[in-house]
């Protein structure tokens, strides 16, 4: 099952917080919704256990993620790839980092996901509004983390 997203976040914060917050993994996979544990390996590098929920099927799943900040490019890329209960997720995602030119920022972001096993299999439908929500909580997270931290973080 593969599932594609787009959405924009505003984030109430100047891209060189954009940029800090993105270049501390810690602090990106704790913007992940219901996130248990995190383990940080490097600059780019993390693993987190996260509880997921799908329908009646619910538990951990342990995620490896990688993010990749370009700020030459002007855009972040994460890619996480894991599972629990028998089932793979692959996920690619990224944003855009836009300059407002008014103290804040726009993330213009894109994600897919695929999905293997008997979570895609028993969620169905039901796993594409999921994924979506999750993506969705997960750049909100980050504004609201970024936003809340202001020039802090720079």
């Amino acid at each position: 099952m593969k599932l594609n997203y787009s959405g924009t976040e505003q984030v109430k914060a100047a891209p060189a917080v954009v940029w800090a917050f993105v270049q501390d993994p810690e602090r990106v996979a704790r913007c992940l919704p219901d996130v248990q544990e995190v383990t940080v390996q490097d600059a780019n590098h993390m693993e987190a256990t996260v509880q997921v929920g799908v329908g009646m099927v619910r538990g951990k799943f342990k995620f490896k993620i990688e993010v990749l900040p370009d700020e030459a490019a002007g855009r972040v890329n994460v890619n996480v790839r894991g599972g629990g209960l028998g089932s793979v997720v692959d996920l690619t995602a990224g944003a855009n980092v836009v300059d407002n030119n008014d103290g804040t920022t726009a993330l213009d972001w894109t994600g897919e996901a695929s999905m293997r096993g008997p979570v895609a299999t028993v969620g169905g439908r039901m796993l594409d509004v999921q994924a979506k929500k999750l993506i969705e909580k997960t750049f909100e997270n980050m504004g609201t983390a970024m936003s809340a931290a202001g020039g802090t973080l720079a």
